[in-house]
């Protein structure tokens, strides 16, 4: 089905072609005449399937114009890179609409967006914990709130943003449109829905799990981190294949000393993004990413999901991740809008075996290991985090507890010295009492 397929307005229209779309993806085939009829809705389907657009098409078909400064719209969403990401897919669908659209998120100054809220909004995107802080502020209302989007809602949870976003659910209006899309569904998630949704219709396209058809998956074992270096400056001396290259790592500490070991070969042309970095830095990166600045992007599993690359060619999972359905959310960065993809997984240790054994018994299949390519060299050098860490007790034998302490024992003798000198004082004190009586005695009797 085409765009031109679905009962959009005439603006919705022009801004769909001038953004290049022409086919409609499942989740937004599914889920249009749902959302538009105005029924509490939950999306189920896989990263880079076109989720973000499956919710704005049929809220800003319906969406009237208004000049009340409060917003009607909320889409909330768990990181602040995931709010400008929706912002910006939102103007481009309103180019042709007079909708006012702010994001709003935390790492920044609140005031600055203070100003923007209270200037009157349609949309507002926000994460839960810096909407919040607004709404606390008395900066921004929730009163008039009708259709209330949760983006991304598994990641949001296991952030740890349970209680604030039943507190936003407990603050909104009754009366209101619920929308929720993820990539998967847990026990957590369906209790959330069945305290606050009315009777939601469930479209999903795609179980989890299911690896997209038009990614080629393979990988390699590899004993080390620095064996795993070696590996990856290898394989992307290719520049013509590997032009755009996602680097997914576990850490933030291991993405940083990734990327300096990869620019002394390739500098200037990677970006790193994870948490400790400053807002500037991780949109700066991602823009440059995005736009082709940059050729690869290391980053820990903050963006795995939700961010939306324009042809990725490979996805190099440099670990493999801790819970197996991320391994499908950091592959669903490549092979999209039906083109093809690669994802390369580095296996390295027996723990990370055992982790592969779990993303292959989620997806249902083996993923083939290559042998490592002729001259990659294999290094014995292990890096702090993979040393064995030997823990040397804190204690003092038993002997030297009954004899240690010099300065003890010369206290103690020192006292017993004092104690004595003490005792013969009073000695002497109660003898010179005892002859003063006695010699008080005699006189009485002269």
């Amino acid at each position: 089905m085409t765009f031109d397929e679905l009962n959009l307005t005439g603006p919705l229209r022009n801004a769909i072609s001038e953004m290049g779309l022409v086919n409609t993806t499942p989740i937004q085939r599914e889920a249009f005449n749902l959302i538009a009829s105005g029924k509490d809705v939950v999306g189920v389907a896989q990263t880079g399937t076109g989720k973000t657009i499956a919710y704005l098409l049929p809220i800003l078909r319906h969406l009237k114009f208004s000049k009340q400064n409060t917003p009607r719209i909320l889409i909330l969403v768990p990181t602040r890179e995931l709010v400008v990401q929706v912002v910006e897919e939102a103007e481009k669908l309103c180019a042709y609409m007079n909708v006012r659209i702010a994001g709003v998120y935390g790492g920044t100054n609140i005031n600055t967006q203070k100003i923007a809220v209270m200037q009157g909004l349609d949309v507002i995107v926000a994460t839960p914990g810096r909407l919040m802080d607004l709404a606390f502020h008395g900066a921004l209302k929730l009163k008039h709130i009708k259709q209330l989007v949760i983006d991304e809602v598994d990641e949001m949870l296991q952030l740890g943003f349970r209680p604030q976003l039943t507190n936003i659910l407990d603050t909104l209006p009754e009366r209101r449109q619920n929308l929720l899309f993820s990539a998967t569904l847990s026990p957590e998630l369906d209790d959330l829905i069945e305290t606050f949704f009315n009777h939601p219709t469930r479209v999903e396209i795609a179980p989890t799990g299911t690896p997209l058809e038009q990614i080629s998956q393979q990988g390699y074992s590899v004993p080390n981190f620095n064996t795993k270096v070696n590996l990856a400056i290898e394989l992307l001396k290719d520049e013509e294949a590997f032009n755009k290259v996602l680097i997914f790592i576990g850490t933030k500490k291991l993405a940083d000393r990734l990327f300096d070991r990869l620019t002394e070969h390739y500098p200037g042309t990677i970006g790193v993004i994870h948490s400790n970095k400053s807002q500037n830095y991780r949109l700066n990166s991602v823009k440059g990413f995005d736009a082709g600045d940059f050729r690869m992007l290391i980053a820990t599993d903050l963006i795995s999901r939700g961010l939306d690359f324009d042809e990725v060619s490979h996805v190099l999972n440099f670990d493999v991740p801790e819970n197996a359905v991320d391994y499908i959310h950091r592959i669903g960065r490549t092979g999209r809008a039906d083109k093809e993809g690669v994802a390369i997984t580095f296996v390295g240790h027996e723990k990370e075996t055992d982790k592969l054994l779990a993303v292959q018994d989620l997806m249902g299949m083996e993923l083939p290991l290559q042998e490592l390519p002729e001259g990659v060299a294999v290094s014995k050098k292990l890096i702090p985090e993979e040393q064995e860490q030997v823990r040397m007790r804190n204690y003092l034998p038993e002997t030297k507890l009954k004899n240690s302490g010099g300065a003890f024992h010369e206290k103690k003798l020192k006292n017993q010295k004092v104690n004595r000198i003490a005792e013969k004082k009073k000695a002497r004190r109660d003898e010179m009492r005892s002859w003063n009586k006695r010699k008080g005695g005699n006189k009485k009797k002269r």
